[in-house]
């Protein structure tokens, strides 16, 4: 199955990553690290809900895009 999950760089430089549709995040040095630890956290996750008895979620339809926008002038970066 394939679940969306959303990375972001932290400043410290560490890694964040949380599954879009399931309660599971993680944290790690680097983002090859952080993904390892997110597809193990949901398979541990859907082990759990497995032997606790409850059916598979159903796959979310996402879709992920970029948007651009006009800093207007007042605002210095």
């Amino acid at each position: 199955m394939m679940f969306a999950v959303i990375y972001e760089l932290a400043d410290d430089g560490s890694w964040h990553a949380r599954a879009a549709d399931l309660p599971v995040f993680s944290c790690a040095d680097s983002r090859e690290e952080v993904e390892d630890e997110i597809r193990a956290g949901i398979a541990f996750h859907l082990e759990e809900d497995a032997r606790e008895g409850h059916p598979l979620p159903v796959q979310m339809a996402h879709d992920a895009g970029m948007v651009s926008v006009e800093i207007p002038s007042a605002v210095t970066p």
